[in-house]
Order: C-alpha cells, then structure tokens, then sequence
C-alpha cells in the first residue's frame, strides 16, 4: 500500500498551519517541567558544594577542570537558577526561554560531564535530562509560543 501525505490527504501538519499544536506539545511542555527540575538538582548540587566540599568522593585534583568545590557549587547554583527561570519561560511559550533552555541545558550537560569524576550516577542522569530538554525545545518549541 502506496503511503498518502497529509496534503493529499486534505489535513495539514503542525509545520503548515500557524498556532496548530500536535501531541508534541505535551514533550515541550515535559520539557519545561524538566527545566524546573533540573534547576532545583543544579542548585541542591551546588549548596551541598557550597557548604560542605567534603560530600564529593573525588578530591579536586581528581576532576577534569581542577577548581575548589566551592567554585563548583557556585557555577552549579548559578546554572540552577537560570533554569528554573527558562522552565517556567517554556510552559509560559516564551521564545526567548526556548533559546535560553537549549543553551543553559547544553552548559549543563557541559559542567556536569567536566563533574561526572566526583558523582557519576548524578552527573550522568542530569546530562540525559539535558539532553532530552534540548531535543523537545528544538524540535517543536514553537508549538507552546504564545
């Protein structure tokens, strides 16, 4: 059997009619919560850095980029925070949060492979997070735009 396209069909996609929003919708929308979420682990992970460097298994000298845990958790905060604010953004439809989304989820997945030596289940479950945020935001971001 011969495949028929949506136009022959006399249906459009998402793609060619302006505000239709398809089931995809809910992975963008998935993807903001992510945001939110991953957000608040980068600021737990940082605090715990912040306030207690002794939590890490792996000395400094053991990380990719040798700096204090205290630095660490101060990147990691920083990085928390501004997630946090794009995650909402992203429910919110907001363009400019689906750039800062894919950006701060790629600085994120960035810090936290540079990470991985010290806590190396967390750091990888926070890159798979990011990586699964950056491929809804991408690929149908616009679905969620107000």
């Amino acid at each position: 059997m011969t495949e028929v396209s949506p136009a022959a069909r006399g249906t459009r996609s998402a793609d060619q009619v302006p505000g239709m929003v398809t089931g995809w919708a809910g992975w963008v929308s998935f993807a903001g919560i992510m945001m939110i979420l991953l957000g608040i682990f980068q600021a737990i992970e940082g605090l715990v850095a912040i306030f207690n460097s002794d939590y890490y298994l792996v000395g400094t000298s053991g990380l990719v980029l040798s700096m204090d845990f205290t630095t660490w958790g101060w990147l990691h905060l920083g990085i928390g925070v501004i997630a946090v604010a794009a995650g909402f953004g992203l429910l919110a439809g907001n363009t400019a949060a689906r750039v800062v989304a894919v950006v701060f989820a790629g600085v994120s997945a960035i810090a936290n492979l540079t990470f991985i030596a010290a806590f190396p289940l967390w750091a990888t479950v926070i890159i798979t997070i990011d990586i699964i945020v950056i491929y809804a935001v991408v690929v149908h971001g616009r679905e969620l735009r107000n």
